[in-house]
Parts: C-alpha cells; sequence; structure tokens
C-alpha cells in the first residue's frame, strides 16, 4: 500500500476501516503492558474532475473503553487533540495516513469519536466555500465497531477511517460543470471494518492493451460496499472489504459495463481482479 509521510498526519479519503493486531481473545488481565494502536484515514471515491480539494478539519478523536462493571457510560479516552486538516482527494486508491499512533491500555474498544469543526471544498477554476458543522465541536461523529475492537498488550492494533467524499460533501447547483458548483451541503459518512476479517482487492483497467483512468469500479454483495476510480495508471484500489465473496464491476462512458461474479475476498490478503473494456455498440434509432 502506498504511504502518505507521516508529518501530513492524516491526508484524508472511502471505508472506515477497524484492524487488530490480534484475531483471538487474548486474556489481559494481570497484563500491565500497554497495546499499541494506530488510526489511519483513506477516503472513499468522488469523481474529482471538478474539484481541486475537498478538506476537513478534526479538531479531536476519542476512543470509548467498555468497562467490565455495569457503568451506565464507557470512558472515553482522547487519542487526539491537536486540530489537523486533511485534504480527502489525496487518500485514494488505498493510500493512507496516520491519524493515531500511541500507546493504549489493553481491553476491548466499541466505539470511535470524530470531531469534525469545519470542512471546505475548492471548485476548480472557480469559488472555494468553507462550513462550519454545527455542534460539531460538542457531539462529533460517533463510529461504532462492530465487532469491537480488541487491543492486546505488546500488540499493535490498526484502525482505518474510510471517508466518503460523494456522500459527505452533498454539491448544490448544477454539478454538470465546475461553474455550476455553488456550494455544498457536508453529513460526514465514514466505514468501519475490521481489519483481521478484511481485504483488499486491486487491479489494472485497459482497453486494447490501453491502460484507462477515470474507470468507476465497485464491489458489491446485496448493496454496495465500496468503490473507486481509476487513476492514470489504470490503478485501482479497495481496501477493509470484509472477507467474503462479491460481484466487482467496471464502467466508463462509451464502454459496456463488466460485472465479475463471485470474486473471493480474503483476510489479510490482496485480491486482484483485472479488467478489459470493450466499446458499447451505439444504439439503433428506431
Amino acid at each position: 500500500m502506498k504511504k502518505v509521510p507521516v508529518f501530513i498526519l492524516a491526508i484524508l479519503g472511502t471505508m472506515i476501516l477497524v484492524s487488530t493486531g490480534c484475531q483471538d481473545v487474548i486474556n489481559d488481565q494481570g497484563n500491565d503492558q500497554q497495546g499499541h494502536l494506530v488510526i489511519k484515514l483513506t477516503d472513499a471515491p468522488f469523481p474529482i474532475n471538478m474539484i481541486d480539494s475537498a478538506t476537513v478539519y478534526i479538531s479531536k478523536v476519542e476512543i470509548r473503553k467498555k468497562s467490565e462493571g455495569d457503568e451506565i457510560e464507557y470512558p472515553y479516552i482522547t487519542v487526539l487533540d491537536e486540530p489537523v486538516k486533511f485534504n480527502l482527494p489525496d487518500l485514494r486508491n488505498g493510500i493512507t495516513a496516520d491519524l493515531v499512533d500511541m500507546k493504549i491500555d489493553p481491553g476491548n474498544y466499541d466505539l470511535i469519536r470524530l470531531y469534525v469543526d469545519e470542512a471546505g471544498l475548492k471548485v476548480k477554476e472557480g469559488d472555494t466555500y468553507r462550513l462550519k458543522v454545527p455542534s460539531g465541536p460538542q457531539t462529533g461523529i460517533k463510529i461504532f465497531m462492530e465487532p469491537d475492537l480488541h487491543v492486546a498488550g505488546g500488540l499493535t492494533t490498526d484502525v482505518l477511517l474510510d471517508f466518503s467524499i460523494e456522500k459527505s460533501f452533498i454539491l448544490k447547483g448544477d454539478t454538470q460543470s465546475p461553474a455550476g458548483i455553488k456550494g455544498f451541503n457536508f453529513k460526514p459518512v465514514i466505514r468501519a471494518v475490521n481489519a483481521t476479517t478484511s481485504g483488499t482487492i486491486e487491479g489494472l483497467v485497459d482497453y486494447s492493451d490501453t491502460l484507462q483512468k477515470d474507470v468507476s469500479v465497485w464491489i458489491a454483495e446485496d448493496n454496495v460496499i465500496s468503490s473507486a476510480f481509476t487513476d492514470t495508471a489504470g490503478y485501482y484500489a479497495m481496501p477493509g472489504i470484509p472477507a467474503g465473496l462479491y460481484s466487482v464491476s467496471a464502467a466508463k462512458e462509451g464502454f459496456d459495463t463488466i460485472t465479475v461474479e463471485g470474486v473471493e475476498i480474503l483476510a489479510g490478503n490482496r485480491t486482484v481482479q483485472n479488467f478489459t473494456l470493450s466499446p458499447a455498440e451505439p444504439e439503433e434509432d428506431e
């Protein structure tokens, strides 16, 4: 997986993947060795041909630890309290950036709360829009983890947050051209998956041995799980896909849509699925 320099802290991008370094439940009683928590950020794709940037300003991240007692409220632990800015389109096709990297007490954690104060959108050759998030600094975005995230002493536990630009930034105005975009509404959507039970699908898309960019690729079970757009090298990647069998499709204007059934995703592995596009037959006039 391509890495973004850590100093960016989280270059944005869409799937909220929760990955654990240990799949089996470990008895942490009597173990005073701390675990290691890493939270990464990535982006579910968005047609960015009209957008220069889509930024989020994260002021704080908390994680909730489940207690053994009968407390009404589980305690929250602050794992990030310094504001950071992320440009989500920089996190595409498997690129991630570190958001949190710290020691943490062993145990089970069931919820991450992300505080987003502001979002911004820069239209290509157009205006820049900024939007304050109502109650963002007070309530935060709650991201539940199922199953619970188990942090074991002495082991590293990874969490990947997949931020969907397309679902989070709802464009206003005429979206057929950059000049028609008149702002956006912000409704953050983040996906979480346990990495011990998930894998990555990636591949290349071509037509007549020429790699194709801006091809829409998506993976679905009953509904679409994740999607991506190929880059200039015809490459796509979708991390954080739960293990199982799926259909994977590729589509681009002027070409027939291709769907491959029964694609198997294995936990902790990469599945390669390439596509070769064929020109769509012109429709005959009646």
